[in-house]
C-alpha cells in the first residue's frame, strides 16, 4: 500500500460531502484498527491492501448496522405499508463509497486514512462490483432501492444471491471472450446471512383433490437461505434492506442412494438443487425459455412471498406468533411490484397461498391479489416477451398452471361479456397461446393480475397502449400508466463526479442531492462567464484522467482535448452500435480523402457486453474493434480520430467514463428503447446527446429544449410508415456514396485482411434482414454528426448548452419517479424527514411530532 501525496488535489476534501470532525476521524481511526487487528491475529501477521479495505468496509459497516437496527424497529412499531420490490436482476456495483456518501462519514474516513498513511481510493478500487443484472433493468433496480431509502419508505428489495454475475467480458484478438464473474470469492463484508429465515420452496409433485381442496404433494424442497443486504438513505438515517436468496439442499440426502452404495450421487444431487442461485442468465431483451431460468422465477417469488405473508401476519418487531389472521388488510399493508414480467409467477404462487393454505375464496384472494401487485413493462421487442411452454409448466409447477387456466377462464369470461362474439379478442387476450406450441404469455398473466401497469418512458407507454397490449388498454384503461424513468442523483453526480458536484453546490446549495428539480436555478448562470469556467474545467479534468486511464489499461495514447464521443450499453441490434461504427469508416475516409483537411478531433469509445450466443452482437463487437486497429494504426489519422472498445463495461466503469463525455449516443430506432438510463446519466454530467426521438430522449429533449439537444432520424410514425410501404436498403445503399464505400470496406474485407469474409454476414444483415433501418437514418446521423463537429469548435457555446442540460436534469432522479410510483401506484406517501440517530433518545422520535 503506497503512502498518499500531500496535495489536496488528489484527497476528496469536497464540501458537498462534509467537512471532517475530528471527532468522528478519531472514532473511524478506531474503530478501523480494531477491525483490522482482529484480520491479523485471526488470520496472519502480516497486513495486504485487501485487509485494509475489509477494515475500512467493516468500520463503514457499524455506523450502518445501528441505523439498519433502529430502521426495522420503527417500521415494526409504526407498521406502515411496506413496499416489496421484486426483481430478478440488481446492478448494485460497488457499496463501499455509496455507503459512506449516504451516511455523510465519507469525509472522515478519507482524513482518518491519510493519516493512518493509506489511499482511500485504492481501497475502493479493490471492492468487487456487484453485477448481479445485465444492464438497465438492473441498474435501475439499484437506483429505485437508493430512492426507497432516501424517501424514507418502508421498501424491501427481493432478488437471487447468484454466486456468480454477469460475466466478466475480456476482448481477446479482437472478439469477446467471457469469463465467469466469482464476484464472491473474498468474500462480501456487505451482506449479512440470516439462515434463521430459511425457507423452503417446492417443485415437481402432483396435485390432489381432497376435501379440504387442492393439495400440491410429493414435491422436491429447496431451501432458499436470505441473505440481506443494507440500503443506506441520504443522510435520513434510514437503511433498508435487500434480501437476496440462495438455493441450498435439504440436509438429508437420497436413502435409496445410500443403501445402493452411491454416496457420489447423493452429494451430487445436493449440487444440483443449488444450482439454482448458481448464475445470473447473461440475456438481455430475449427471452430463452429454460428450465433453470424458470426454476430461478419461482424460486425467488415462492421465497419471497413466504416471507411477506410471515412479515404480514407479525407485524410487531420481536413477535414470531401471528398477529394478523385476516388477510382483509393485506392490500393496504403490501404493494408488490413486478420489475418486468421475470417475477410474474408471484400472482399464481400467492393465489395458491391464499386459497391452498390459507382458506380463502377463489374470489376473495383474486380480488387481494390485484390490488396488491402491479406490473413495470420494461421492453416492446417481442423476443424479449416471456412465453412458457405449458408442458414445462406442468412439469415442475404442476399446480401453478391449473391455477394460470383458472384465472384465464374467469378473465376470458369477462372479455368475452364485454366483447360477446369476438373471437379474435378473445383468443388474442388468452393468457394461454394455441398457435404452435401452447405456451402461456407471461405479460398477460401480469396485466391481468395487477391494478397498476406501467411502462417506463411517456413514449414506451403510449407504444404499449396503442400496440403490444390494445385490447387490455381497451378493457381496463384505468390500469394502464407511464412512469418515466430515473437515476440516483447520489451515485450518478455526487460520487463519481465530485468536482462538478462542489462546483454545483457552491451556486445553489446542498438540496439537489435530494430534490433535484432544484438544478434549475443554474439556468440563469447560462451567461455566467465564471461559472461555464468551472464547468469547463470540471469536464477537462475528467477527460485528463480518463486519457491517463485508456493509455493504461489499452496503450492508446489518445487527445484530452479531443471530443470524447461514447456509446456505452449492452450491444444489441436495436441499439445501433453498428450506425456509430458507419460513422467511424466515413470519418476515416474522409480524413484519408483530404489528408490536409481540418477535422474536428474524436476520440469513440464503445462499450457493452453481448450476450453470450448472440451472434450477431458479437460480430458487431468484431468489427468495432477491426476498425479500430485500422485506425488506430493510420499514420495519416494521427491522433484526429481514436477509437477504443472498452472492455467489460460495468458500473464502476461507468461511474469513470460518464463524467468524461463529451457526447453521448442515444441512437436506438424509434420506438425500440422503452426509456434508457444511461442517456440520463450523461445528460446530469455535461454531455450533450445525439440521439433519435426514442424512449427517454424525447422528454430529455422537452426539458432542455431542442437546441440543446442533437436529433436525427426517423419519429416513431416514419418508422410504421416504411414498413408498410416496404424497406428496401439497397435504395440507400445505391443513392449514398459514402454509405456505399462504408459497406463495400466493410465487405471487402477492408478491415478484415486476414479474413475477408469475416463481416460478410453482417453486411447481408443490413442489406437484407436490417429490422432497425440502419441505412435509411445514415444520411440523418451523420449530416447530424456534422452539427455536433461544428458546435464543438465553439467551447463557451458547448459549455452553455452542457450547462442547460445538467440544470434541466431534474425530472429524470429516480426520487422522482419512486415518489410517483408511491403515490400512484402502492399508496404510499415519501418522506423526507431524519430518523433519529443511533445516538439520539428514540423519544425524540415521537416528540418531534
Amino acid at each position: 500500500m503506497t503512502t498518499p501525496q500531500s496535495d489536496l488535489d488528489k484527497r476528496k476534501q469536497i464540501s458537498v460531502r462534509g467537512i471532517a470532525q475530528v471527532e468522528n476521524v478519531a472514532n473511524v481511526k478506531k474503530t478501523f484498527n480494531r477491525h483490522l487487528h482482529y484480520t491479523l491475529v485471526k488470520d496472519r501477521n502480516v497486513s495486504t491492501p485487501r485487509d485494509y479495505y475489509f477494515a475500512l468496509a467493516n468500520t463503514v459497516r457499524d455506523h450502518l448496522t445501528s441505523r439498519w437496527i433502529r430502521t426495522q424497529q420503527h417500521y415494526y412499531e409504526k407498521d406502515p405499508k411496506r413496499v416489496y420490490y421484486l426483481s430478478l436482476e440488481y446492478y448494485m456495483g460497488r457499496s463501499l463509497t455509496n455507503t459512506m456518501i449516504n451516511l455523510g462519514i465519507q469525509s472522515a474516513c478519507d482524513e482518518a486514512l491519510y493519516q493512518l498513511g493509506l489511499d482511500i481510493e485504492e481501497l475502493e478500487a479493490l471492492e468487487e462490483d456487484a453485477g448481479l443484472g445485465n444492464g438497465g433493468l438492473g441498474r435501475l433496480a439499484a437506483c429505485f432501492l437508493d430512492s426507497m431509502a432516501t424517501l424514507g419508505m418502508a421498501a424491501y428489495g427481493y432478488g437471487i444471491r447468484y454466486e456468480y454475475g454477469i460475466f466478466a467480458q475480456k476482448i481477446k484478438n479482437g472478439e469477446q471472450v467471457e469469463e465467469p464473474d466469482d464476484w464472491l470469492r473474498f468474500g462480501n463484508p456487505w451482506e449479512k446471512a440470516r439462515p434463521e429465515y430459511m425457507i423452503p420452496v417446492n417443485f415437481y409433485g402432483r396435485v390432489e383433490d381432497t376435501p379440504q381442496g387442492k393439495k400440491w404433494v410429493d414435491t422436491q424442497i429447496v431451501f432458499a437461505m436470505p441473505y440481506d443486504n443494507p440500503i443506506p438513505g441520504y443522510k435520513n438515517n434510514v437503511v433498508n434492506t435487500m434480501r437476496l436468496w440462495s438455493a441450498k439442499s435439504t440436509n438429508s440426502f437420497d436413502l435409496k442412494f445410500f443403501n445402493d452404495g452411491d454416496y457420489i450421487q447423493a452429494v451430487l444431487d445436493r449440487n444440483f438443487a443449488e444450482n439454482i442461485s448458481r448464475v445470473l442468465y447473461p440475456n438481455d431483451n430475449f427471452f430463452e425459455g429454460k428450465e433453470l431460468r424458470l426454476k430461478q422465477e419461482y424460486f425467488m417469488v415462492a421465497a419471497t412471498l413466504q416471507d411477506i405473508i410471515r412479515r404480514f401476519k407479525a407485524s410487531k418487531f420481536g413477535s414470531k406468533d401471528a398477529i394478523r389472521t385476516s388477510f382483509d388488510t393485506f392490500p393496504d399493508k403490501v404493494a408488490i411490484q413486478l420489475n418486468d414480467t421475470h417475477p410474474s409467477l408471484a400472482i399464481p404462487e400467492l393465489m395458491r397461498i391464499l386459497v391452498d393454505i390459507e382458506g380463502l375464496t377463489w374470489a376473495r384472494a383474486w380480488e387481494i391479489c390485484v390490488k396488491t401487485c402491479a406490473y413495470t413493462n420494461h421492453t416492446v421487442l417481442p423476443e424479449a416477451l416471456e412465453r412458457w411452454p405449458v408442458s414445462m409448466l406442468e412439469h415442475i409447477l404442476p399446480r401453478h398452471l391449473q391455477i394460470i387456466y383458472e384465472i384465464n377462464h374467469h378473465h376470458l369470461q369477462e372479455v368475452a361479456k364485454r366483447y360477446p362474439g369476438d373471437m379474435d379478442r378473445i383468443r388474442n387476450m388468452s393468457l394461454v397461446e394455441e398457435h404452435g406450441e401452447k405456451r402461456i404469455n407471461m405479460a398477460h398473466l401480469c396485466i391481468v393480475g395487477s391494478h397498476a401497469v406501467n411502462g417506463v418512458a411517456a413514449i414506451h407507454s403510449e407504444i404499449i397502449k396503442r400496440d403490444i397490449f390494445k385490447n387490455f388498454h381497451d378493457m381496463f384503461p384505468e390500469r394502464f400508466q407511464n412512469k418515466t424513468n430515473g437515476i440516483t442523483p447520489r451515485r450518478w453526480l455526487l460520487l463519481c463526479n465530485p468536482t462538478l458536484a462542489d462546483a454545483v453546490a457552491e451556486k445553489i446549495g446542498e438540496d439537489w442531492v435530494v430534490h433535484l428539480d432544484q438544478l434549475t436555478k443554474l439556468k440563469p448562470l447560462v451567461n455566467d462567464s465564471g461559472f461555464i469556467r468551472t464547468i469547463q474545467v470540471a469536464k477537462q479534468e475528467n477527460k485528463m484522467r480518463l486519457a491517463k486511464q485508456l493509455e493504461q489499461d489499452y496503450g492508446v495514447k489518445v487527445n484530452p482535448s479531443s471530443m470524447f464521443d461514447i456509446q456505452v450499453k449492452r450491444i444489441h441490434e436495436y441499439k445501433r452500435q453498428l450506425l456509430n461504427c458507419m460513422h467511424i469508416i466515413t470519418l476515416y475516409n474522409r480524413i484519408k480523402a483530404n489528408p490536409s483537411g481540418t477535422f474536428v478531433p474524436r476520440t469513440v469509445m464503445i462499450g457493452g457486453k453481448a450476450a453470450p450466443g448472440y451472434h450477431t452482437a458479437k460480430q458487431i463487437i468484431r468489427l468495432i474493434c477491426a476498425v479500430a486497429r485500422v485506425v488506430n494504426n493510420d499514420p495519416i489519422v494521427g491522433d484526429r480520430l481514436k477509437v477504443i472498445y472498452l472492455e467489460n463495461y460495468r458500473v464502476t466503469l461507468a461511474e469513470q467514463i460518464i463524467p468524461a463525455a463529451d457526447l453521448s449516443e442515444q441512437i436506438s430506432t424509434a420506438g425500440t428503447e422503452a426509456s434508457g438510463t444511461g442517456n440520463m446519466k450523461f445528460m446530469l454530467n455535461g454531455a450533450l446527446t445525439i440521439g433519435t426521438l426514442d424512449g427517454a430522449n424525447i422528454e430529455m429533449m422537452e426539458e432542455m429544449g431542442r437546441d440543446n439537444i442533437f436529433i436525427f432520424g426517423m419519429t416513431v410514425e416514419e418508422v410504421e410508415e416504411l414498413k408498410c410501404r416496404g424497406y428496401n436498403a439497397r435504395e440507400y445503399y445505391d443513392r449514398l456514396p459514402e454509405l456505399r464505400q462504408c459497406i463495400d470496406q466493410i465487405d471487402s474485407g477492408f478491415f478484415s485482411p486476414n479474413n475477408p469474409d469475416q463481416f460478410k454476414d453482417l453486411v447481408n444483415i443490413l442489406m437484407y434482414h436490417d429490422r432497425f433501418f440502419l441505412f435509411a437514418d445514415y444520411e440523418s446521423y451523420i449530416k447530424c454528426q456534422d452539427e455536433v463537429a461544428k458546435l464543438y469548435q465553439k467551447p463557451n457555446e458547448w459549455a452553455k448548452k452542457a450547462l442547460l442540460n445538467i440544470a434541466s436534469s431534474g425530472k429524470f432522479s429516480s426520487d422522482r419517479t419512486i415518489s410517483e410510483y408511491g403515490r400512484q401506484i402502492w399508496g404510499v406517501e415519501p418522506s423526507w424527514e431524519k430518523l433519529p440517530a443511533p445516538h439520539e433518545p428514540r423519544e425524540t422520535e415521537e416528540s418531534s411530532k
